[in-house]
Parts: structure tokens; sequence; C-alpha cells
């Protein structure tokens, strides 16, 4: 009876350890700064159907929140950069932000909200402290309406930093200390993110190593070791993705916070825009990250389970490409819900692609390209400049996914704005340059994409066929 009582309970192990087998801690980031974005219910479903836990918004848009409701997804709410100023003025404004976004949701059969993140990467050097004042009072204002909506015991608020909020006067963590222009109000946020129990949240980027500086060995940004790694101490570093992790480490024990747990709030690698963005090291970037995860190993300084959002979900044409025109192209998912290479979210190596978005409706099998018989490279620069600049063109360019020539960038251009602009026969005009095509223009690794119809557009076009055969009926009545 015992033996039996033993080998039951090591299947109904084997059979807990099958139904959650993901790595411990692992979310995602799903954006919403797409000019067609994917249904949210079809969103939710697919995360679901890759047993991914975790969401990390950016916003709290109501149609993403009422697809989540139920869902049993773990929730990070997001408060735009934007907002700061106003919730920072008046506590007022935190407690209808809180009573909209949070409280209308907070139910059972809601949204299982665990944090509202205040701000995103408000500390950015290329920001010139234009959110510096106005964070922390932000921060404050959100967890005291939080705790006055009876949420202290489960949503917390916090902030999501970028990893220039430190720095190492050389590449050893032990030297991470916060920067001094910000250092005032980060022991402020520290203070309150410390009483409150809360995490502190930071974005690690290898890819922006390696893409800031030529000198950056690219081994290093990698997981699979180094022939020259970095020795700090007793502690030897063979990736930056753990060194950065530690010089935060040691930049919290030096003002007193080292006690303060620690969550990746973003960690990816984009597939295109940049010479270094591309499927295959985006796929070599995951592979190692999921690996080093599931052996819950952590870093030199932190032992244990590293809590880690990927970033991201989609590509998301509508982003700013300040930093770079790789800013659109940092989904493990393309625009339309497909993956786009193999992985294994369990860290297991097991490859495999994941479940795409279902539901997804694309516009006709058509194309703008630029007529053959112009070849005029200085009308087509034209043409070419003012399409990009009122559409997607970053993916030309050498050494990215269109690398193309004159003709080529052209038609891709035209394209790109006539999908964007939901297939409009009169914006593939161009003064008579551009003509539409019935056959796919894609070349090798160039796809020339057909736009999707958004939740909106789909409902639109769900009441004009429905007028449409209504006035048909009437017609054929009389």
């Amino acid at each position: 009876m015992v033996r039996v009582s033993i080998l039951l309970a090591c299947f109904i192990f084997i059979m807990l350890v099958n139904l959650t087998d993901h790595v411990q801690g692992l979310g995602i980031n799903w954006g919403s700064m797409a000019s067609h974005p994917l249904d949210p219910g079809n969103v939710v479903k697919m995360l679901k159907d890759n047993g991914i836990k975790k969401v990390k918004l950016f916003d709290a848009e109501p149609a993403t929140m009422k697809a989540l409701s139920g869902s049993g997804i773990s929730v990070i709410v997001g408060i735009p950069n934007d907002k700061l100023a106003s919730i920072s003025s008046a506590y007022k404004h935190a407690t209808e932000w809180v009573k909209e976004n949070i409280t209308n949701y907070d139910h059972n059969g809601g949204v299982d909200i665990s944090y509202v993140a205040v701000g995103n990467e408000p500390f950015l050097t290329s920001y010139n402290g234009t959110y510096l004042k106005t964070t922390f009072p932000a921060l404050q204002n959100i967890q005291k309406a939080l705790d006055e909506a009876g949420t202290r015991q489960k949503i917390k608020a916090i902030v999501p930093f970028n990893a220039d909020v430190y720095e190492a006067s050389s590449d050893k963590p032990s030297d991470g200390q916060f920067r001094k222009d910000i250092r005032v109000e980060m022991l402020k946020i520290l203070g309150l993110l410390k009483s409150n129990k809360s995490p502190f949240f930071v974005n690690i980027y290898p890819f922006i190593s390696l893409q800031q500086s030529s000198d950056f060995p690219r081994e290093f940004a990698f997981f699979d070791g180094t022939n020259k790694p970095v020795q700090d101490n007793n502690n030897q570093y063979t990736n930056v993705f753990d060194a950065n992790y530690d010089t935060l480490v040691w930049s919290l024990k030096k003002v007193g916070y080292q006690d303060l747990d620690i969550v990746i709030g973003e960690a990816g690698w984009p597939t295109d825009g940049d010479q270094n963005a591309n499927a295959t090291l985006a796929k070599k970037f995951y592979d190692g990250l999921l690996k080093k995860l599931a052996k819950g190993e952590g870093t030199p300084l932190r032992k244990g389970y590293l809590e880690v959002y990927l970033f991201g979900l989609t590509d998301e044409d509508l982003k700013s490409i300040g930093p770079g025109d790789f800013e659109r192209h940092w989904g493990i998912f393309s625009y339309d819900g497909k993956p786009k290479f193999p992985m294994d979210l369990t860290g297991k190596g097991n490859d495999k692609m994941l479940k795409e978005v279902q539901g997804v409706q694309y516009m006709d099998k058509k194309w703008c390209v630029v007529n053959s018989d112009v070849r005029n490279e200085t009308i087509l620069l034209n043409d070419l400049n003012y399409a990009c600049s009122q559409t997607d063109c970053t993916s030309l360019g050498i050494g990215r996914s269109c690398d193309l020539n004159m003709q080529g960038n052209v038609s891709y251009a035209f394209n790109s704005f006539f999908q964007s602009r939901d297939q409009d026969v009169r914006t593939c005009n161009f003064d008579g340059k551009g003509t539409i095509a019935n056959t796919d223009p894609s070349k090798g690794t160039c796809v020339f994409n057909i736009q999707i119809y958004s939740a909106g557009l789909r409902h639109q076009l769900t009441f004009a066929l429905s007028i449409f055969a209504g006035l048909v009926l009437m017609i054929s009545l009389h």
C-alpha cells in the first residue's frame, strides 16, 4: 500500500511538471504600437495555447484588458510616460486612473493584475531629464491609490528602468553605481519599493551593447561562452547579460538596497532593421537565454531562478525608430501573429514553431509595385523617400532582409504604403509610376507583406457587408 502511494505521488508530480512545462518566471511584453493590431481575444488564446502565463502591457487598452479577463494570465499594466506629469501633480488623477484601469478589472473572473508599471524607462539619458521630477511622485500617488483601493497585498506599483540608470567605470560589475544625475530620485524610488516589498524592474539588452559599439565582442552578447571572459574578484563573466545584471546588484548594494528582488522587465533580440538583427541571431540569443533560465542558475552574484519578460510579442510598425530601425522588429511573432523561428519555451532545446494566432484575416492578394518602364533613378529616389516617410521601410538596407536594387526598394516602399492604407487603389498611383500586381514580388528573405484586417476594420467590413446585403434584399423585393 505504501509503495502504491509513493508511485501515485510520483505520477502526480510528473503530471504537474508536464502541465507547467515552461521556464519558471517567464513572461512576455505585449506592445500596442501597430497600425493593424491583431484581435486581442485571438492573441490571448495564442498565449494560452503556448503556455505563456505572464504578460507585461505598456498601457491599459480596454479591448486588451477585456480579452485578458478570466484568462488566468498574470498581467502587468503600464502607465505611459506622457501621463506621469498629470498623475504626479494631483493625487485625484492617480485615484481616477486606478479606478478606471485597475479597480474595474480587479474582481473574480477579471484580470489577474500583479503590478502597475509607472512609466517606461523614464530615466533614459536620451530623455534629458524630462521625467526626472515626475516619476517618484507618480509612483507614490499610484501606490497610495492602489492601497486605498484595497489591493496592497496583491498589486504593487513599480518602475521599469533601462540598464543605463547604472554605470561602471570599467567592464567589471563591481564598479557599478547609479548615475549621479539621477541618484537622488533613485534613492526615493528604492525606498518606496523596499517599503512595499516591490521588486526592481530592469531592461537588459545584449543586442544594444553589440549594436552601439563596433569593438564589442560578438560572442559576449550570447550565452555559449567566450575566449575572453571578464574576471571580477572571484567571479567570472562569459556573457554581458550576467555582467549587466550583477552591475545592478553592485549598484543596489552600494546604496544599501542589496536585498531588493530584481525582475528583468525586457530582454530580447530583433530580427530586422540592423546588420546584427536577424532571425538566426535572435534564435541563438533566445535559445541561450531560455536554457539558462531553465537551469535556474542565476548569475554569479544572484543564484537561483530569474524572472524574465521576453521582448516582445509581435512586430510594431508604429514604434519610434529614434534608437534605430530595429525598434519595429522585436517580436518573436510577425505582424500577423506567425512565429518567426522555432524555439522551446521550456529551455530544453526541443525547438518547434510556437502556435500562431488564429482567426487572422488578410486583405486581397495584391501588391503595389513600380512600373517596370520607369528608369529615372532621381525620380525614383524622390518617390522612395516620400513613401518611406509615410510608412515602414525599416527592412530595406544593406545587411537587412530586403537588400534590393533601386527598383526593388521603390516597389517595397510603394507596397508598404499601399498596404498601410488598406489597399486603397488611389494610394498606388504615385503620378502613374505605381501599378497593382497580382503576383507576389517577394524575393528571398525580402517579404512584401499583405496587410491584415485589424479588429476595428473587420467590424467595419462586416457592418458594410450587412448594409450592402440589406440593400440588395430591398432591391430584389421591389
